[in-house]
């Protein structure tokens, strides 16, 4: 179902383990390998963005693995706010080390 005024955010997006053709939207400066939707979720929250997740979505390419989704309101282009989580994830698991 396509959300209304919403950006989709998969976390195959930030996946630095796939190619653009599996689903990867960004380039490989603004991915993490592996990323999981609690700490897409924790960047998004440190972003200020307000956001819904729906956990036991799976993404079209991989629909046997459910990874979650999670909906911001469009207050941006959709590359503009994938890049902002993407720069904070990165940061983020930069930190953990």
């Amino acid at each position: 179902m396509r959300k209304q005024n919403k950006v989709v955010v998969w976390p195959i997006y930030f996946d630095s383990t796939k190619t653009r053709g599996e689903g990867r939207k960004l380039p490989k400066k603004y991915t993490v390998p592996n990323p999981k939707i609690d700490e897409i979720c924790e960047a998004i929250k440190k972003l200020g963005l307000k956001f819904e997740v729906e956990v036991d979505a799976a993404h079209p390419k991989r629909p046997w693995r459910k990874t979650g989704v999670i909906y911001i309101p469009k207050s941006d282009s959709k590359l503009r706010i994938l890049k902002r989580i993407g720069e904070k994830l990165v940061k983020m698991r930069k930190s953990e080390k």
